[in-house]
């Protein structure tokens, strides 16, 4: 049974084609508390999102992160990077996140929760971190979003690492900080409804 619960290795991810991934026409920034509220009633009638966040990198021994400074909720169609700096914008989150019909499925998101609740307030409700059903379902190894694109679609998820380190609490995000942040949203979203769990 192990045998077949195992990830493809970083060479075979590698000569797999890339993920199918959400590009900037089909990502919406939302920075202000009028584009929440346009978020809110676009999201709030979702049963699932895909979910994860984004901190700006701390690289001094003993700094404490204030983030997260993005926050990012996608469906299988659009990704929403919410930046996380002005209060009407934050409040809208907040009840996202606080919406308990609504999944919110991602990765690794224990350090996400203690952060939010930092952060805003609130302890999201109704999470799902997808590393823990590949983990009933036989899987030994913790699973991100690339392991689990390349499991579920045979396919590689493509992550920047130079992306990922970047200042994620600037004021004017890069296409690239976009990208990346709306599709890790995006393939965990996809990676829910392949499980068969929506």
């Amino acid at each position: 049974m192990s045998e077949k619960l195992l990830v493809p290795d970083k060479d075979a991810i590698a000569a797999m084609e890339a993920f199918d991934r959400l590009d900037l026409p089909h990502i919406e920034l939302v920075v202000n508390g009028a584009q929440a509220d346009a978020a809110w009633q676009a999201l709030q009638g979702e049963p699932a999102l895909g979910f994860d966040t984004e901190s700006k990198p701390t690289f001094v021994r003993d700094e404490v992160s204030d983030g997260p400074h993005i926050l990012q909720l996608s469906t299988a169609s659009t990704g929403y990077v919410f930046q996380l700096t002005d209060p009407a914008c934050r409040a809208r989150v907040a009840q996202l996140l606080e919406a308990p019909h609504i999944v919110k499925a991602g990765f690794g998101l224990g350090d996400d929760k203690k952060r939010i609740l930092h952060k805003l307030g609130v302890l999201p409700q109704s999470v799902l971190d997808l590393n823990h059903v590949f983990h009933q379902r036989g899987w030994r190894k913790d699973m991100g979003v690339k392991g689990a694109v390349a499991v579920l679609f045979q396919r590689r998820f493509i992550k920047s690492k130079k992306v990922a380190t970047s200042n994620w609490a600037q004021p004017q995000l890069t296409p690239a900080q976009l990208v990346y942040a709306a599709n890790d949203a995006y393939g965990a979203m996809r990676v829910y409804q392949a499980l068969g769990l929506g």
